[in-house]
């Protein structure tokens, strides 16, 4: 049974569910200004573990400047400047807003009985090694104008860590967008809950580092308000590694394991096959069966010698013209079937049959190009079974031409291709999202720009596949097996990039690092 802290690791909330949540917890009691201390004394704790101050005899104390906003998130920064000013660190204040909170206000008041000195403006900042930003909280929806404008502007110049309390201020609570201007963080500490803006990718560059500070929300409180809504949730290792099809029972088989009917390749794109194919090696799939073009036969055997590769009659171009199966062997004979990495569109009528057919499909690559020229949501609506689609966001666009720009709200977007489509959609992207018919969405929290190389998304595609495949004879969720691969997929790439730089993680050696996640 998972613990708290990690259920709450989870949780994505949007802006209106995390005020909800808040006013459950006062309504109960709780005090504002009790939890105003307890969270800004975490905040404190966690900068001088991060950034201590320097009190050794004869060294000089640490210059911290508190970016001040007019609501409880200034508030928390002014407990956090209280704190650090207390253990020796030399504090300065930017407060621009006359109008405050009454919390706010008081907490100011008492920064100032202090010495520590206040800045309403800050066209020459005073020297710092350290900026705390507690300008705007989660909830902002208006473009920043002037003077915090360029004051944002002015600071982020600097070459100062910023370190931001809940989100940068300047960013959309829900889709990360840029209101006008933004704090570009160092660090981002996100409270209570974490917030749908730190999984768009438009808000990445400014959240920086960014880490949970868990204030003790009670999941009754949490539940009561999420209820019966479609969640959001962050895949963590630990609901990642507890979905993998193991550990495998004492007696079992290959056909137990799963059985991958991998279509893919062309004479002009036969790499695409073989990562695939090494991608579903990496699953543990029980039997791997690859339809490639005839003239890549003997390239796949020698590359894939375990995997029984099934060479197909081939178009003039190099394509496959039509599946030709092993005898006695239909598509009804497979747990599951993936379609696409390096077909080229000449595969048109091979994709055409995969669709008819009664087996859960994965959808990739020049698969999900002839999917958009047949009309993805009429074809698709007419399956019965489980369709997987792994698209790009040029591809996303393709095939949901009617659905709101990815690029600014990657969630709303990919659940609404979901809905509409009836398939398991997974949008791929610096945080790629999943989302099910139903609406309930799955984010991998993080990844690298390391795998923005070609042929990483075939890598992908056979390691789903082949977890696909095993799913169905483990009866796993489809839904979380499309999330706990494309997790897998990230966190191979984040060890190869340790290990071998951003520039050194090609598709192949990808591939190589991904049972390594499992041994970390």
């Amino acid at each position: 049974m998972q613990n708290k802290q990690e259920k709450i690791s989870q949780v994505v909330v949007t802006a209106n569910q995390m005020r909800d949540i808040e006013e459950r917890i006062f309504a109960a009691g709780m005090p504002v200004v009790a939890l105003m201390e307890k969270v800004a004394g975490l905040i404190a704790r966690r900068i001088q573990d991060i950034f201590p101050n320097p009190l050794k005899k004869g060294d000089v104390p640490s210059r911290v400047g508190i970016l001040v906003g007019p609501g409880h998130n200034g508030g928390d920064a002014l407990v956090v400047a209280r704190e650090l000013h207390f253990r020796g660190y030399k504090i300065w204040i930017y407060a621009p807003f006359s109008k405050l909170k009454e919390l706010t206000s008081q907490h100011l008041q008492y920064a100032q009985s202090l010495g520590i000195p206040i800045y309403q403006t800050i066209d020459q900042p005073p020297d710092s090694d350290l900026l705390i930003d507690g300008l705007f909280g989660y909830g902002l929806e208006k473009n920043l104008t002037d003077p915090i404008a360029s004051a944002i502007n002015q600071l982020n110049e600097l070459s100062v860590p910023i370190y931001s309390i809940d989100l940068p201020s300047g960013l959309h609570t829900d889709t990360g967008v840029v209101l006008g201007t933004a704090i570009r963080a160092t660090h981002t500490f996100c409270l209570g809950l974490w917030k749908l803006s730190f999984f768009q990718d438009q808000a990445l560059e400014y959240l920086g580092k960014a880490e949970l500070i868990d204030f003790d929300i009670p999941l009754a409180d949490v539940e009561a308000v999420l209820k019966d809504a479609p969640r959001i949730k962050r895949i963590t290792s630990a609901t990642a590694l507890a979905t993998l099809p193991l550990p495998r029972p004492a007696v079992t088989h290959k056909y137990k394991e799963g059985h991958l009917l991998l279509i893919c390749g062309s004479r002009r794109y036969a790499g695409g096959a073989i990562l695939s194919g090494l991608g579903a090696r990496a699953s543990g799939v029980g039997m791997l069966s690859i339809a490639v073009p005839e003239s890549l036969k003997s390239l796949l055997v020698s590359h894939l010698p375990e995997a029984l590769i099934i060479g197909c009659p081939e178009t003039e171009t190099g394509a496959i013209a039509h599946l030709q199966l092993p005898e006695k062997t239909d598509l009804s004979s497979f747990n599951a079937i993936a379609c696409g990495p390096g077909l080229t569109r000449d595969a048109t009528p091979i994709v055409e049959e995969v669709i008819e057919s009664d087996r859960p499909l994965l959808l990739d690559a020049d698969g999900l190009n002839i999917l958009a020229q047949m009309g993805a949501i009429a074809t698709l609506k007419k399956r019965q079974a489980i369709t997987v689609l792994t698209p790009h966001t040029g591809e996303f666009e393709r095939l949901f031409p009617d659905v709101p720009d990815a690029k600014h709200d990657r969630v709303k977007a990919v659940r609404e291709a979901a809905a509409q489509s009836e398939a398991v959609v997974l949008l791929k992207g610096a945080r790629t999202a999943i989302a099910n018919p139903q609406g309930d969405v799955w984010i991998v929290p993080e990844s690298t720009p390391a795998l923005a190389r070609g042929g990483s998304g075939d890598v992908l595609t056979g390691l789903l596949g082949g977890l696909l495949a095993q799913a169905t004879t483990k009866q796993i969720p489809v839904e979380d097996i499309v999330a706990t691969a494309a997790w897998w997929h990230s966190q191979a790439g984040i060890i190869a990039a340790q290990e071998r730089t951003e520039l050194g993680v090609d598709a192949f050696t990808l591939t190589q690092y991904l049972i390594k996640v499992l041994n970390n």
